[in-house]
């Protein structure tokens, strides 16, 4: 005999039920929304978790007792895995937008103490920002941030757009982009 359920199915609406069997049969979706749907559905026509589970190919009960209940709160939106693990994003869109700015900005020598932006001098300059958004920020983080926006560092110490070259063509200095630039970052 199996326990009684704590959080059982509430009754799924017409809309609900159309958008997870559509998904349900979807190939183009990915699987784990797939299994998702097909385990909503298993429990909404009267199965119990363990064949829900099992219908879904999947083999934890206890996962799909967690799915049941996040979909009654949240509704269709459970099918949408969460953060699967790791530290959670402490620097958001806008912040990233925010380091960006002040990267791109020319350093004043007076006020920053520097020509070009180094990693310590750009985290100084953002401690001591007055807006005071990022008064933790580390250099890691801004060296990733950078890294992920497509600069590098040079041996010249200044710091340069991946896949951007400057050449000298016919006594006229160029900028080269290489095409293949996004292809060789990852």
């Amino acid at each position: 005999m199996t326990r009684r359920q704590k959080d059982p199915l509430r009754s799924l609406t017409e809309e609900e039920l159309a958008v997870l069997t559509r998904i349900s049969r979807a190939q183009s979706e990915p699987a784990s929304h797939v299994a998702r749907a097909k385990a909503l559905l298993a429990v909404a026509s009267g199965q119990s978790y363990t064949a829900a589970a099992r219908a879904a190919g999947r083999r934890s009960n206890d996962a799909v007792s967690q799915l049941v209940s996040r979909f009654n709160r949240e509704g269709l939106a459970a099918i949408e895995p969460r953060h699967g693990g790791g530290a959670q994003t402490i620097y958001g869109v806008e912040e990233r937008k925010h380091i960006l700015a002040e990267f791109e900005r020319q350093p004043d020598r007076e006020k920053d103490g520097t020509a070009t932006w180094s990693l310590s001098t750009l985290r100084q300059a953002l401690h001591e920002a007055p807006d005071g958004r990022l008064p933790n920020i580390s250099s890691g983080t801004i060296w990733y941030i950078l890294q992920d926006a497509g600069w590098t560092w040079q041996k010249n110490r200044t710091w340069c757009k991946t896949g951007i070259v400057t050449r000298k063509r016919k006594g006229v200095t160029v900028e080269v982009t290489d095409p293949e630039a996004e292809g060789k970052k990852t």
